[in-house]
């Protein structure tokens, strides 16, 4: 075989854990298994009648898909056969699922936090969409998880990683040894390393945000992406603007050609729209072992200390530099008020 599948990089790198034994691996094995069975889901989902709204709306106040559900239970299923996982926090359920609530000596050492299918709003319409993750070893040594074991610093994420499902099915992971990309071949049924130490590039030529929400934005990335839509001093043309709409798409081809996405506070949502353990820790961690970096514009997306579950926050992610000149006019803006 070619390329390498991804069962044999896991069990390559598991040396790169001395406190494992093979506990990790095997969690992301169940991960990349669970990943498949979605995407054959995805794949045939207009023809199996899954496609649409289910008629719930779920804790986010967003109506819940067919999709979403099926992806939701297909990984609470794999992670509590693995046995590997003691909690899952999913972004479908209002709280999150101990595994070990009734077993005191419950062998899960990991916390799972999960956004089952990103970019829901995109299934209908056949546009590229995902599942994100997020891996927390326990704090705690053994019975009923606890607050600090789920409510962790995204700087103590142990694995990150999200899976496309577009034109090729690709899952990117990192363990916080550089960022490596796996791509579905359907002819084996095996997630093939395709992508090996990915980086994003220190700058980038696009930008990417909802600019339909243009009036209700803070002055410093209106001050942005007025800067972005001016002609740029190196090539004397305009960034380009590129926005799918969905987290996973957005993000893979930022990571891969460069730029920057941004979902900042706005006047609807002061706080920010994006779940902090859900997708935004998860992707900043994936984009600063790329090289990026990733911000709410005044602080450092692992360095936000989470308070619940389901809280959100503005994301500014991407290439360095662009990100640098975001911070910037933020800090700009501060430094103005306080005079």
């Amino acid at each position: 075989m070619k390329f390498k599948t991804l069962g044999q990089f896991i069990i390559e790198k598991q040396a790169e854990f001395p406190f494992a034994k093979g506990e990790l691996s095997r969690l992301l094995r169940d991960i990349g298994i669970a990943a498949k069975v979605v995407n054959r889901e995805v794949n045939k989902a207009g023809l199996a009648e899954i496609l649409g709204p289910l008629g719930q709306i779920n804790v986010q106040g967003e109506e819940q898909q067919k999709l979403d559900v099926l992806a939701d239970e297909e990984f609470i299923s794999a992670l509590k056969r693995g046995g590997e996982c003691c909690y899952v926090a999913s972004e479908e359920h209002d709280e999150g699922i101990d595994l070990c609530a009734d077993d005191t000596l419950c062998p899960g050492k990991y916390i799972v936090c999960i956004d089952p299918l990103d970019g829901s709003s995109n299934i209908d319409v056949n546009i590229s969409i995902g599942t994100i993750f997020s891996i927390y070893r326990r704090i705690s040594p053994s019975g009923k998880v606890q607050k600090e074991d789920v409510l962790q610093k995204g700087l103590y994420q142990v694995a990150a990683g999200y899976v496309l499902y577009g034109s090729s099915t690709m899952l990117v992971y990192t363990t916080g040894h550089g960022v490596n990309g796996f791509t579905l071949d359907p002819s084996i049924g095996e997630f093939c390393l395709s992508h090996p130490m990915m980086r994003i590039p220190e700058n980038g030529k696009t930008y990417s945000i909802n600019q339909g929400n243009f009036v209700h934005f803070p002055e410093p990335i209106k001050q942005f992406v007025k800067y972005c839509q001016d002609e740029d001093p190196e090539s004397d043309k305009p960034f380009s603007l590129r926005y799918i709409g969905s987290l996973v798409a957005d993000l893979h081809r930022t990571m891969l050609k460069g730029g920057i996405f941004m979902y900042p506070e706005s006047l609807r949502h002061p706080d920010g729209k994006l779940r902090l353990m859900y997708e935004c820790n998860p992707m900043a961690f994936i984009l600063e072992q790329a090289g990026g970096a990733a911000s709410t514009g005044k602080q450092r997306i692992l360095d936000i200390i989470p308070e619940k579950l389901h809280q959100r926050t503005p994301l500014v992610i991407g290439s360095e530099r662009m990100v640098q000149q975001v911070q910037q006019l933020y800090a700009l803006e501060k430094s103005a008020m306080l005079t």
